[in-house]
């Protein structure tokens, strides 16, 4: 039987499989990366895919190796390796596992139920913020600790007074809360779990990858991208299926199975945040850009120095 010809080692799998300059090429992009289906891998796959790409790009091809298989090994290294640091990530970090968590405070009325699914919602928040950081600079265990504790109090307390608000409204009203303590707590948790990256900024570096310098402008950048695909991200799950629970609460169905709401809720939030999850990370480039004459001034001086002619520094945003 004839063998396939041998793949070339001239494949760029440091990028991704499709253009990044659109925004179809980015969702196909974050659609592969946030397959739900990577959280059920095996630790021997997710090595394997570790191998395969890094022996790809030390440049020694498998023998056999297609073209979709090296792809396939590709997104799922990224789908469990950190991009800056190598490391294998928590699995309950990872950006595919967004299980949908928010709208379990839907039904609870009470505070304490409010009180204590926040804090169980913005603590898997805190460790989805940690593990999808941008950069590599370690982070001390008091230093995340008070992050997560800043970070999982203020967005407690923001869902706790916008609740309070809305004791005298429609009940329609009352379930779209959940979106707007989400929203609120995005805002608050991802600036305070990578606090880190905004005193000491992130990794700039030039289209090739070489490492220019860090920089704090990069970073604000990067975290405001971050909220803004974040809040997408939530906006479906927790519009979309308020409007549906409120009409089927009028129905004869739910008065006689009243304990199918949350399961219903929670499928329905599972099902918008599969595709809302890779089409809001897809709203900007993982690969994000910013002119040189952005940065700060010194570390603008500092990539003078090493190429004066350079316009644009590149930087991994995070998820």
């Amino acid at each position: 039987q004839k063998m396939p010809p041998s793949l070339p080692a001239t494949i760029n799998i440091r990028e991704p499989r499709w253009d990044q300059s659109t925004f179809q090429g980015r969702a196909k992009h974050f659609f592969m990366v946030t397959d739900p289906r990577n959280l059920l891998l095996s630790g021997a796959t997710l090595e394997e895919a570790r191998r395969v790409v890094e022996d790809y790009r030390a440049g020694t091809v498998p023998p056999g190796l297609t073209e979709d298989q090296l792809w396939r090994a590709k997104y799922i290294y990224d789908s469990a390796f950190h991009p800056d640091t190598g490391e294998k990530m928590l699995l309950i970090g990872r950006m595919s596992a967004q299980v949908p968590m928010n709208m379990t405070i839907t039904g609870c009325m009470t505070t304490p139920a409010v009180l204590f699914w926040q804090w169980v919602n913005q603590s898997f928040n805190a460790i989805v913020n940690y593990t999808n950081r941008s950069g590599d600079a370690p982070i001390t265990p008091s230093q995340l600790g008070t992050a997560y504790v800043s970070a999982t109090t203020g967005a407690v307390v923001t869902a706790l007074g916008l609740k309070s608000l809305t004791k005298h409204l429609p009940a329609l009203i009352g379930r779209y809360v959940p979106f707007a303590a989400v929203a609120a707590a995005n805002c608050i948790n991802i600036p305070l779990m990578r606090q880190r990256e905004l005193k000491l900024g992130i990794p700039v570096t030039d289209e090739n990858g070489n490492r220019l310098g860090e920089s704090t402008a990069a970073a604000q950048k990067a975290i405001f991208q971050v909220v803004v695909s974040r809040i997408g991200m939530a906006a479906p799950a927790m519009a979309i299926p308020p409007v549906i629970m409120n009409a089927l609460e009028k129905r004869a169905f739910l008065k006689r199975y009243p304990y199918l709401n949350a399961p219903l809720q929670v499928g329905l939030v599972g099902l918008c945040l599969v595709f809302a999850t890779p089409l809001c990370c897809a709203l900007f480039p993982q690969k994000s850009s910013m002119p040189v004459s952005r940065l700060e001034p010194e570390v603008q001086a500092q990539i003078r120095e090493k190429d004066p002619r350079l316009e644009t520094v590149y930087f991994n945003k995070g998820l």
